[in-house]
Formats: C-alpha cells, sequence, structure tokens
C-alpha cells in the first residue's frame, strides 16, 4: 500500500454555534483553531447546527439560527412579495387608464 495518501485521522472539538454544546469526534478535518476542552488541546470545528440545536432531534417547533440565514431568507421573500404587488398595483394602473379611454372613445 501507498503510504502517506490519507489525511490523519485525529480528535476534533465539534462546537454548536446556536447552542454551545460541544462535541469530540474523530475525523480528518484540519481546523486551524484550537480550544481547550477536559484538560487537553483540541482543534475547533464550529458548526451552525447539530442534534442539540435542531427541531427535529430537540422536538421543539422553533427553530435557532444564531447566523440570521432565517432572517435573511424572510427578508429577502417580503421583499420579493412587494416587488410582486407594485407590479400588480401598476397593472391595475393600466388597465383602469385604457377601460377609462374605451369609454371615453366611445362617447
Amino acid at each position: 500500500m501507498k503510504k502517506n495518501t490519507h489525511p490523519p485521522y485525529h480528535e476534533v472539538l465539534f462546537v454548536d454555534s446556536s447552542t454551545g454544546s460541544t462535541y469530540i469526534i474523530g475525523t480528518t478535518l484540519q481546523p486551524k483553531e484550537k480550544d481547550k476542552f477536559e484538560g487537553k488541546e483540541y482543534p475547533v470545528c464550529r458548526v451552525p447546527i447539530s442534534s442539540s440545536s435542531h427541531p427535529f432531534f430537540t422536538k421543539s417547533n422553533q427553530f435557532i439560527d444564531s447566523e440570521g440565514r432565517v432572517d435573511k431568507f424572510a427578508k429577502k421573500y417580503q421583499r420579493k412579495v412587494e416587488e410582486v404587488k407594485k407590479s400588480q398595483d401598476k397593472q391595475e394602473e393600466a388597465n383602469k387608464a385604457k377601460i377609462k379611454e374605451s369609454k371615453q372613445k366611445k362617447k
């Protein structure tokens, strides 16, 4: 077998950014950040969602989002709804103007 073809397998400290829960998991990830946990220094990998914060595993209806992705989506969707409403209003005004013109021509 070839040597040095696989990355080194070691323990990494995964930190849930929304709840602060920590897990030590073996992986081949090579994070640069390090932190002490239970007296030993581990490389740290921060994750936005883990089993301690995901609604499926916590059986809660509310989604905790510390990075603002849900708010960003809601704002984007709200902006889109407003644009559609404005375009519909413009179309209605144009239709009313056409109807008004056609009534004036008939007289």
